[in-house]
């Protein structure tokens, strides 16, 4: 069976052009990728883009990435500062977005920026402190704003070059890609059946596996022992009764925000101890509470939703080669900004791999050895 694209157009001023002209063999690829997140569509991207054969293994279940808020920020809103490379980060971002708005045909990236709802005028004073920051300048707007249909009596600030990921529109628009043009598997990967050795998965050889699989890890024989701890997330869509601005996203606890024309996102809530699959009563009030304290008019909740987000503790992801086995390698922990995470560090990845340029030390698997 053959299939796949061998040559892509990624100039921005033209439309995507498609070149079949050398073919790839199904049971012979570059790269097998499991996992169906960020980590992994973003690598996938770097290997379009870079011509490499490839498969992805997803067993079709909604991950964390995918019931996720898409929220792109580059400041952390609690204590107004801000993170590592937060701006390569986004200028990283929006060029791969562009890229891959030229294969997929949609622009992904929503223009929503983030204003955050000040309780008080401390809260006023420290934002615009910490605006005259070298590192902050660029992202906290030194002019505040009233917004309609809620309260903010202390106004609020706006988080320049923030903005959201059409969550729904990226996932099933790249993995409609991936699958009309022969990379998708839609199965579970048994490990038992990989052959580290000879480097071939049932009739599948490969160069390289790597794998994306967020909290799942835990099951993989090859990196069960990472130290990636799962942090529960909930979140509501709720109808709301007034009109609120729909070209914004609202934060005060937690992001509002509109989905479609019906129903709002608003959440989400971290539980590092209810570690269970089913519905936190408890994390549903704390986000109808939350709500209720900006949003005053009436609203109902039409869908609830958990995840579990792979987190680290020192908040950085975990990327690298397993130590035996020199073929495998992991791409994990992206936490809360899995977005700006995934995005960034696949390229980091994937010149580690094809290059060999080390990994920065702050996200090396080797760190914790």
């Amino acid at each position: 069976m053959k299939c796949g694209i061998t040559n892509i157009s990624l100039d921005n001023n033209r439309k995507p052009e498609y070149f079949y002209s050398g073919f790839f063999i199904m049971n012979k690829v570059d790269y097998i990728i499991v996992g169906d997140g960020y980590a992994a569509l973003f690598f996938a991207h770097q290997l379009i883009r870079n011509n490499k054969s490839f498969v992805l293994f997803s067993e079709g279940r909604k991950s964390a990435s995918q019931v996720s808020a898409g929220i792109i920020n580059p400041v952390v809103l609690k204590k107004f500062t801000t993170f590592w490379k937060a701006q390569e980060h986004i200028d990283f971002l929006k060029s791969s977005l562009k890229e891959i708005e030229n294969y997929t045909g949609e622009n992904y990236l929503i223009d929503a920026p983030i204003h955050r709802i000040f309780h008080d005028e401390n809260e006023q004073k420290l934002w615009l402190k910490k605006s005259g920051n070298k590192e902050l300048v660029n992202f906290l707007d030194e002019n505040f704003d009233r917004l309609s249909g809620v309260k903010n009596d202390f106004l609020s600030g706006k988080v320049n070059q923030s903005a959201r990921l059409d969550v729904s529109g990226f996932f099933n628009g790249l993995f409609g890609f991936l699958e009309n043009n022969g990379h998708l598997i839609k199965e579970k990967f048994i490990y038992q059946q990989l052959d580290t050795e000879n480097l071939v998965y049932k009739d599948l050889h490969f160069k390289n596996i790597l794998f994306c699989e967020g909290i799942r890890v835990t099951e993989n024989p090859f990196f069960a022992d990472i130290p990636v701890n799962p942090n529960k997330g909930h979140h509501i869509k709720v109808k709301l009764f007034q009109k609120i601005p729909e070209d914004i996203t609202i934060k005060k606890k937690h992001f509002l925000f509109p989905v479609n024309e019906e129903l709002y996102f608003y959440g989400g809530t971290y539980d590092r101890e209810q570690l269970h699959d089913q519905i936190d009563d408890s994390a549903v009030e704390q986000l109808k509470k939350g709500l209720s304290e900006f949003y005053l008019s009436d609203f109902e909740i039409a869908d609830i939703n958990v995840g579990f987000r792979p987190t680290v503790k020192d908040r950085r992801p975990i990327i690298g080669r397993h130590p035996e086995h020199q073929n495998l390698y992991v791409f994990n922990g992206l936490g809360a900004r899995g977005i700006l995470n995934g995005c960034y560090f696949s390229k980091s990845l994937y010149d580690f791999i094809e290059q060999g340029i080390s990994l920065p030390s702050e996200i090396s698997l080797d760190r914790f050895k």
